[in-house]
């Protein structure tokens, strides 16, 4: 019986650990033994050089979800590879929950279907413009249009409200309400 383990590896190389593990899995004929190895997703998009770009971003950096039936000598394959650091629970691995693996998994099925924005800000929020000429100014975010990837900010500027339009996502800094 297949049971979740969570595999540390080291961040950013999630992916190629993956190729590797899944190489060492058919070569040495253990698919019987690893029913699934998965790195969680999601897709964010972000507007460069006026450019919608949608890329994949790992959910959980450094991480990596197997469903297999642990052994010590599978324990000890998976240790060899490079790139993994060690099993959740070192030498005695320890399995995810039910209602982790349900969790973990509802999870990534729905940030898999849908597109994220990178910069997730609302009309309402509150905002510090970062750079420009209105750089270090606070304000209302009025309008946003993920599609240009560009917002409107409402600003006080000598006593009069004033809008900034077409500020770029990464020119404010979202303000805490804490």
């Amino acid at each position: 019986m297949t049971k979740w383990y969570v595999l540390q590896v080291m961040s950013g190389h999630e992916q190629k650990v993956k190729r590797s593990l899944g190489e060492m899995c058919r070569k040495q004929s253990l698919d019987s033994a690893v029913e699934e190895i998965m790195v969680p997703v999601e897709k964010i998009s972000e507007m460069k050089k006026g450019e919608l770009k949608v890329r994949e971003n790992n959910i959980y950096p450094g991480y990596i979800f197997v469903n297999m039936t642990m052994s010590d000598d599978l324990w000890h394959k998976f240790k060899e590879v490079q790139g993994v650091i060690s099993f959740l629970g070192g030498d005695k691995p320890s399995r995810l929950s039910d209602d982790e693996v349900t969790s973990i998994l509802d999870d990534q099925r729905n940030k898999k279907e849908k597109v994220s924005p990178k910069f997730n800000l609302k009309p309402g929020e509150q905002v510090k413009i970062n750079d420009g000429p209105f750089e270090n100014f606070s304000g209302k975010i009025v309008e946003v249009s993920q599609e240009k990837g560009s917002l409107s900010v409402m600003v006080s500027i000598f006593g009069r409200e004033t809008k900034v339009d077409d500020l770029d996502f990464s020119k404010v800094d979202a303000i805490s309400n804490e």
